[in-house]
């Protein structure tokens, strides 16, 4: 990932002929193409998300690095009982800490939420919460489970009210880490919809792996994919299917696949993804899940704009000092 904090500049994100990212050459952060609104743009929107952008710039590291890493601890030591009750599974700092990381995802979309977005992605939050609760009564279409942990405050008691800001980035993760590894072959809708429904569910084999391990959720008929039954992934190709159409209608794709190549932060959130959920599943030893985490780190690299070394700059011993 390379990082403005890191090296007090931003990286070019133009993309080449294969719609790769060329980071190589400077680009100025204020330039416009950076807020694709159009010529009827409201400035006052354009100003907010010159500043939103310039903040997650210049705080990517922290925000993609250092909080899933902390968050990562946090959680092992709350499911391990070596934190005292008022700070193990605060529900207060699952969400904080859970807004922050989905922080750079936001910022990149907002110039791409317009008339056209706002119906399919209002329709996707409401399926949210339905499927969920449908889940929770009737034990279909994911099985029968039940939260562990309190994920701040519940609708009606039984489905977390923050449920979209768990579930909705995630599709949103996989759909545009698809496009960007298609390239040329995501003008096909086929390929381009199977394409994204797979890393859909390639997140879930990581993600309720490390879930249950520190405890989030239970299922009552525990599966042979470390405790995960495979009802749950038939209820993720149904969730994940309808997600991905959803998310597909809602943005124009080709304004969407310009805007994501020129963002370098565009996918940070996914990137605290793969810190997080990868570093719970190694240090449970669920290694097939810690692969599929690896085969979305070799995604990403695959965007060219994630840098390493810049990372380690940012990291070193008293980089942080005054």
């Amino acid at each position: 990932m390379d990082s403005g904090e890191a090296n007090g500049s931003t990286s070019n994100s133009n993309p080449d002929a294969d719609g790769r990212s060329n980071q190589h050459q400077p680009v100025d952060s204020r330039s416009s193409s950076r807020f694709p609104f159009g010529d009827g743009a409201n400035p006052p929107r354009i100003a907010l998300q010159h500043r939103l952008e310039e903040l997650v710039r210049e705080n990517r590291v922290t925000i993609a690095v250092v909080f899933p890493i902390v968050g990562a601890v946090s959680l092992l030591a709350s499911a391990e009982g070596l934190l005292p009750p008022v700070l193990s599974y605060n529900p207060v700092l699952l969400l904080f800490g859970t807004l922050v990381m989905r922080t750079p995802l936001v910022v990149a979309l907002l110039p791409q939420i317009d008339r056209r977005a706002i119906g399919p992605l209002v329709v996707l939050t409401a399926y949210t919460y339905a499927i969920e609760l449908v889940g929770v009564r009737t034990n279909w279409p994911y099985g029968a489970f039940e939260y562990g942990v309190e994920l701040g405050p519940m609708l009606g008691g039984e489905v977390p009210l923050a449920l979209p800001l768990f579930f909705v980035p995630l599709v949103l993760n996989a759909y545009l880490l698809s496009l960007l590894v298609l390239g040329r072959h995501a003008d096909r809708a086929l390929v381009r919809l199977l394409g994204a429904i797979g890393a859909v569910l390639a997140v879930d084999l990581v993600l309720d792996p490390g879930a249950v391990a520190i405890g989030f959720w239970t299922y009552a008929s525990p599966g042979s994919y470390y405790g995960v039954p495979a009802s749950n992934y038939r209820g993720w190709l149904l969730s994940g299917a309808v997600a991905i159409v959803l998310v597909d209608l809602a943005f124009d794709r080709a304004a969407l696949l310009e805007r994501v190549r020129t963002c370098e932060f565009a996918l940070d959130d996914l990137v605290s993804f793969v810190l997080l959920w990868g570093s719970i599943n190694v240090l449970y030893g669920n290694w097939l899940a810690a692969i599929v985490a690896g085969l979305f780190c070799l995604g990403l690299a695959r965007t060219d704009r994630y840098d390493l070394e810049a990372v380690g700059f940012a990291l070193r011993p008293g980089r942080f000092r005054r």
